[in-house]
């Protein structure tokens, strides 16, 4: 018969008592740190700051996860005490303690630091003079990419002497292998500097329009990564452009335009050539007293040429938008207006046509007298 009370069976109820009291407060201690983030979440939410809402939602996973760990670690430990093994030492059970707080700590950092940047990018469409959001897409984008680079080599940094690596010794052995490296990958580290070079720079941002008269290059710019610009042209296709191009490509950006140039040139017929000055001074006062053209700048509408079938006059002035759509929208109604001044003063617009004049009828020559 099985005595029950012998030391062995009483040390395995002792231990199957003490792992189920530790896996029991770890479920607990999930559940109500849980619902503590809860509470506190609903609570945050109904302030503006964005900075408490992505703290409490970054941190979520990483507590979670944080108190299982810990909690299954806690109760290896009891387990290495009973069994004797050396692979449940309590050395390495703090080394494993140690290496999933960082990684733990950098996971949240990580996504506290995307969760900020999405909420900051939300608030800075709906509102761009908030407080909060001073800045432009392009800048936040920069900005949290490199916060996000430096919390990972930070944690690598960390953990490495944790595993008993000399960082010294890395960093010697990376000085005589990163010539090799440097060869190996001079596009990448070109594409690399050349995404460095435009968040510095800035010849453009995440949003406009941008074309280049060297290559066929024209739309609108979805991202600036480190390596690749992904600009998105006018037929909805994706154009992918290593960084590295920048650096030699003269580029336009038609987005950050100060005026729309409006230049056209009329003709009118030549029979109309008494009233061609009338037309030219009704027309440049319709521009001077229109709403939506820019007097500061350069405004000219004089004759400028007798062309074979008309006498033209142009227009050149500049709209105050720079919107396309709405640019459009105001060369239409200036036209509009042109054609109501030209027929209100008696004239018409002129069109090709061939005058022929001073031209014999051909006669038969009489016949000859025989």
């Amino acid at each position: 018969m099985i005595d029950l009370f012998s030391f062995d069976s009483l040390g395995d109820f002792r231990w199957g008592v003490q792992v189920f009291a530790v896996v029991s407060v770890t479920l607990l201690g999930r559940y109500f740190a849980g619902r503590l983030l809860d509470v506190l979440e609903r609570q945050l939410t109904k302030t503006e700051n964005v900075w408490d809402d992505a703290v409490f939602e970054a941190a979520r996973s990483p507590l979670n996860w944080f108190i299982l760990i810990m909690g299954l670690l806690w109760a290896v430990g009891i387990s290495g005490d009973y069994m004797g093994s050396d692979l449940f030492s309590p050395n390495n059970l703090d080394l494993i303690r140690q290496l999933t707080f960082v990684v733990l700590i950098m996971l949240f950092m990580v996504r506290f630091i995307s969760l900020a940047e999405a909420r900051i990018a939300e608030q800075l469409t709906a509102d761009p003079d908030s407080e909060q959001t001073r800045m432009d897409p392009t800048t936040l984008t920069a900005l949290a990419k490199l916060l996000r680079l430096s919390v990972i080599i930070s944690a690598a940094l960390i953990a490495l002497p944790t595993l008993g690596i000399e960082i010294t010794a890395l960093l010697a052995f990376g000085g005589v292998g990163g010539i090799a490296v440097g060869f190996a990958a001079q596009d990448l580290l070109a594409n690399f500097f050349g995404g460095l070079m435009i968040y510095m720079d800035r010849p453009f941002a995440i949003g406009d329009w941008i074309r280049s008269p060297d290559r066929e290059i024209e739309g609108t710019v979805e991202s600036i990564g480190w390596r690749l610009t992904v600009v998105r042209t006018f037929d909805k296709r994706p154009l992918y452009i290593p960084n590295a191009v920048f650096n030699t490509l003269a580029l336009e950006n038609p987005s950050r335009m100060s005026n729309r140039r409006i230049k056209e040139t009329i003709g009118i017929r030549y029979q109309d050539a008494s009233k061609m000055g009338v037309i030219v001074a009704a027309v440049k006062t319709m521009l001077e007293n229109h709403e939506e053209i820019d007097t500061t700048q350069t405004l000219i509408v004089n004759l400028v040429s007798y062309a074979p079938s008309s006498l033209d006059f142009f227009i050149y002035t500049f709209t105050k938008t720079t919107n396309w759509i709405r640019f459009h929208e105001i060369k239409q109604d200036v036209m509009l207006k042109i054609i109501d001044i030209v027929k209100s003063h008696g004239a018409d617009f002129a069109f090709p046509t061939t005058t022929l004049d001073g031209i014999d009828r051909i006669r038969p020559e009489p016949d000859a007298v025989t």
